[in-house]
């Protein structure tokens, strides 16, 4: 069993008479997961230095003294050359201890009206303002490929599915653009989710707020915050914008996961409607002629991660009393591999997603196979004064006697069609084709080649 070591020299350690043990300082440190927060902390520190210099609450020599050294220690950082301890704890920490060595009494002016817990919640708003601003772009530039993809390959004529079975022809382009509407809602959700986050916490202390004559004001501007935390209590312990992010990021991957499912699907020799860039698929250690559509498949299994971050972040925050709690140190890793996971995710689509090649001739002679103009027949029926209901069942007829011969609908002579309804004529012939069922489906949203050009036109692809 680990035993306390003498007292070591913390920076919260006047009111303990024993050091920690090592046993804690392992299980308690966060250096090596929360280091990346480095720049931000930095730039808050440099903020928070500003502010307090502005205000005299310490002199504007000290202040200077503390900027200069903050840019010191992150060239360190970035070089390399940093010298981390675990000891420290966390980043902040680190970071505070670097720069009383380099500067002398003036670094333990720093954290003057601050506490680690208002410290960390900006850096986490810092970082993940960033981060999702990012992924925006992310999205944006997958979005754009996607209707790329759509208008290269504007005839191109597809089955549509219900049930994973045949239902009803449809343009490519409007399948592909199915994704760019969800991708876009993941857009507005993270736009609307960057509103949240982007408000300032620093000033809060360590929950009560704090007894110098700070501006928050001036430091949300010089961090560039539209808005300020309003109650100190919630602003040390929400992580609201956290549990927000993720949630938007696990709907994300729903999306992602389903298009790499069909696109898995799609590179079968079952459905050969496409073929996968050689570079995002490998092969079998055994079995020569195999082409794996690995990445995809990647991103189809970390949707459970991304969803497993949720469920850990959730379970976290559940039963936290207000205000900080250690608890909170465990939010990190969740959100760090969730944006790490999303980012990475999106890209490789992306680039999937620009190098598929279509088989457009596969595509077209599914779609003409299947009866999927069967409704089509049914609503033809209509038009000549039969009830819906009765047109439907006069369709499945039709249906049902192809299958018994091999034939398709519009393979069959006019005489067979006339013996389901004396109200088919030779005109019917017109309304067979699949690029007439594709394109008679004019109403708003629906796959007619006109449509889809409007809704590409709208989106400037």
């Amino acid at each position: 069993m680990s035993s306390p070591k003498a007292k070591e020299k913390k920076l919260w350690g006047g009111r303990f008479a024993a050091g920690t043990a090592a046993s804690v300082e392992a299980f308690t440190a966060s250096i090596e997961i929360d280091a990346r927060l480095y720049r931000h902390d930095i730039m808050g520190s440099i903020a928070h230095a500003k502010m307090l210099a502005k205000q005299r609450i310490i002199p504007a020599r000290e202040a200077q003294k503390i900027v200069r050294g903050l840019k010191i220690i992150q060239t360190e950082i970035e070089r390399g050359i940093f010298p981390f301890s675990p000891t420290d704890e966390d980043i902040h920490m680190n970071i505070e201890r670097r720069l009383t060595e380099k500067i002398g009494a003036a670094g333990g002016m720093l954290h003057t009206a601050r506490s680690r817990n208002d410290q960390v919640a900006l850096d986490m708003r810092l970082f993940l303002r960033e981060e999702v601003r990012l992924i925006i772009e992310a999205v944006k530039s997958l979005q754009r490929e996607l209707a790329g993809t759509a208008k290269r390959h504007i005839d191109v004529i597809m089955p549509g599915y219900t049930h994973l079975q045949r239902a009803q022809p449809v343009l490519l382009a409007h399948h592909l653009l199915a994704y760019f509407d969800m991708f876009d809602r993941d857009r507005q959700r993270l736009v609307d989710c960057l509103g949240r986050i982007n408000v300032l916490p620093l000033g809060s202390g360590a929950l009560a707020g704090t007894t110098f004559p700070i501006d928050r004001a001036h430091v949300a501007k010089l961090l560039g915050f539209p808005r300020v935390s309003k109650n100190s209590i919630d602003a040390v312990s929400d992580r609201d914008f956290l549990l927000e992010f993720v949630a938007a990021s696990s709907i994300l991957f729903v999306h992602l996961s389903r298009l790499a499912e069909e696109w898995v699907l799609w590179s079968s020799q079952e459905f050969s409607f496409i073929e996968l860039p050689d570079g995002y698929c490998t092969g079998s250690s055994m079995m020569p002629q195999k082409k794996n559509p690995d990445v995809p498949e990647l991103i189809r299994a970390k949707t459970g991660r991304v969803f497993g971050h949720l469920q850990a972040l959730l379970t976290i925050m559940k039963g936290l009393p207000l205000a900080y709690n250690r608890d909170l140190q465990e939010d990190k890793t969740p959100l760090f591999d969730t944006v790490d996971t999303v980012k990475a995710s999106l890209q490789m689509m992306r680039e999937i997603v620009q190098g598929v090649k279509v088989k457009r001739e596969r595509m077209l002679a599914a779609a003409q196979d299947g009866f999927m103009n069967a409704t089509d027949l049914a609503d033809y029926l209509v038009q000549r004064g039969v009830p819906f209901r009765s047109a439907h069942e006069i369709a499945g007829r039709v249906v049902q006697y192809c299958i018994g011969r091999g034939q398709r609908i519009a393979e069959l002579a006019l005489n067979e069609l006339k013996r389901f309804s004396s109200k088919i004529e030779k005109d019917v012939y017109r309304y067979l084709s699949v690029e007439a069922v594709v394109g008679r489906r004019r109403a708003l949203g629906g796959t007619a080649r006109s449509n889809v050009l409007r809704r590409l036109k709208e989106l400037r692809v």
